[in-house]
């Protein structure tokens, strides 16, 4: 793709620990001012000086805040969307390291970008300062948290859908059984049905098949034929298998092959659930089994959340969409991603909008927009042609994260369009920039949309040193080996090598873990068995 809207890549910084490798004080001393210097640099690159909270010292901060995430059971309030100078709060937030400067009044991320213009005022192309702008940068972990509360504060409205519709739903209304199931007793094999102690004689006539009615009672000391889900008759003892019965023809007479205990392979009324009992609780995922169950008990429909709809906006003028790259454009890698993705994760998607550089076009489609999430990508920076800002600035949208300590993409964004207007996503224009947004920002805030349970967190060991940037969270494409996981190389913001190799992205603290440090995942979503979607790659 490219890297407006993205990040340098230029020289990585090494782990907090690697200096420590180094025993003179003074090539250790040398080594941090390099470090630091870089990071100057890769930011002056996107036009971004230090941040106001970053200690002026050569010395890395390599002690990192731990957050516990907020509970998905109580988000924030639909009304009073949180403060982005102070982010609504994934947790009490624990840490040894000295408190940020207060960001100035400029600084809160939270804010409306503009109150001179209104969505249905006309606009002329807007050029977009190219001098950076003063703001906070929002910590990984309350970026994601923060997405998904307002996920979840702009719940979808729940609608009945017929059972081949309902796959990959979550359940706006539990499922409550309409029958006994099974609804009478029935036959678990393929036998003999008998009553009383044998042997047994048979009774004239044909034998009991499943989705006949109700026989006529058996006699003490009668049996008959019956198949696997048949209705057993009345007054019946057990019914035994075909191959522990012996028949002799010439008497009429039937003989067990082994000891018969009343009731044996006999499925009673009810086995499995009581007219009324709960089967699956409000937001549960409708997967292959639950449409099954539903069915089994007198269901043609469920009530479930709508899934999330989305549109996608690709930025950009130098972008092709078919050939090879040439005279300095290039292939958009993203607008064939990004569908698929998105729908893995549950959501409704249109067809990629290739807008180029132009910003009265991407004002156009955002305020026309009926989609639950807009997402953008590139033009997230603060370059010639980057409108994403300006743009929504100029609709009086709510600029909810402008910016998230994370590598790669740290230049993501999240808004909200006003008069109940869609969310926005704004992603960097870097491919795996763009997979950090995605994961960090549309990920949790479709889940808070669809009503989806967060996904177990666990953390397996990974058995190298993996460096780290100075104070971001890193993003690094692993895939699992054993019991462990294994970082991936081409793992840089415009690189798609590595995540397409992946079956998962480590989120590296900062200053990087040393080998046997355990380290959380983010599972890909087509790696994992949940959720289930409907046509995840189609």
């Amino acid at each position: 793709m490219t890297a407006r809207g993205g990040e340098a890549s230029g020289p990585r910084p090494s782990s907090g620990g690697a200096a420590g490798k180094v025993t003179a004080e003074t090539r250790a001393a040398e080594a941090r001012a390099a470090e630091e210097r870089a990071v100057e640099q890769a930011l002056a690159l996107v036009g971004r000086g230090r941040r106001a909270s970053d200690p002026h010292t050569t010395t890395p901060r390599t002690t990192q805040a731990r957050t516990r995430p907020a509970s998905a059971g109580t988000p924030a309030s639909a009304g009073t969307p949180a403060s982005a100078g102070t982010p609504a709060s994934a947790g009490t937030l624990e840490s040894s390291s000295p408190p940020p400067a207060p960001p100035s009044p400029d600084a809160a991320a939270h804010h409306t970008l503009s109150t001179h213009h209104t969505p249905g005022a006309s606009h002329t192309h807007h050029t977009p300062s190219t001098a950076p702008r003063a703001h906070s940068e929002t910590p990984w972990r309350e970026a994601r948290a923060l997405a998904e509360r307002l996920g979840r504060a702009v719940p979808l409205a729940a609608h009945r859908l017929p059972l081949d519709r309902a796959l990959g739903h979550v359940l706006a209304e539990a499922v409550v059984a309409l029958t006994d199931l099974p609804s009478f007793d029935t036959s678990a094999m393929d036998g003999w049905v008998v009553a009383g102690p044998g042997p047994w004689t048979v009774r004239n006539g044909e034998g009991l098949l499943a989705g006949c009615g109700a026989a006529e009672p058996l006699l003490d000391g009668q049996t008959v034929r019956i198949a696997t889900g048949a209705r057993i008759p009345a007054e019946a003892t057990a019914v035994i298998r075909s191959e522990h019965a012996r028949l002799d023809e010439a008497k009429g007479r039937l003989h067990a092959t082994r000891d018969v205990v009343p009731g044996q392979d006999i499925r009673p009324r009810g086995q499995e659930c009581r007219s009324g009992d709960q089967l699956l609780p409000v937001g549960a995922v409708v997967t292959p089994p639950v449409l099954g169950l539903a069915a089994a008990a007198g269901y043609d429909a469920l009530v479930g959340v709508p899934r999330p709809r989305v549109d996608v906006l690709v930025l950009g003028d130098e972008l092709l969409t078919a050939g090879l790259p040439h005279d300095g454009l290039i292939r958009d890698a993203l607008g064939p991603m990004l569908g698929p993705w998105l729908r893995s994760l549950g959501a409704e998607v249109s067809a990629p909008r290739r807008l180029g550089d132009d910003a009265e076009a991407l004002r156009h489609a955002l305020t026309t927009s009926d989609a639950d999430l807009v997402l953008t990508t590139g033009g997230t920076a603060s370059g010639p042609v980057d409108h994403v800002h300006p743009v929504l600035a100029a609709v009086g949208a709510e600029l909810l994260v402008d910016g998230v300590s994370v590598r790669p993409g740290h230049p993501m964004l999240l808004a909200r369009l006003p008069g109940g207007g869609p969310c926005v996503v704004g992603l960097p224009g870097n491919p795996l920039a763009a997979v950090s947004g995605l994961l960090t920002l549309a990920e949790p805030l479709l889940r808070g949309m669809a009503g989806r349970p967060a996904p177990d967190a666990y953390r397996p060991p990974v058995y190298e040193e993996v460096q780290g940037h100075p104070h971001d969270t890193r993003l690094i494409p692993v895939v699992h080996r054993a019991d462990s996981v294994v970082p991936l190389h081409y793992n840089g913001p415009a690189m798609l090598r590595g995540v397409a190799a992946a079956d998962g992205l480590a989120v590296v603290p900062p200053g990087g873990v040393r080998s046997g440090t355990e380290v959380e995942i983010l599972d890909l979503p087509w790696t994992s068995a949940a959720p289930w979607t409907e046509g995840c790659f189609t």
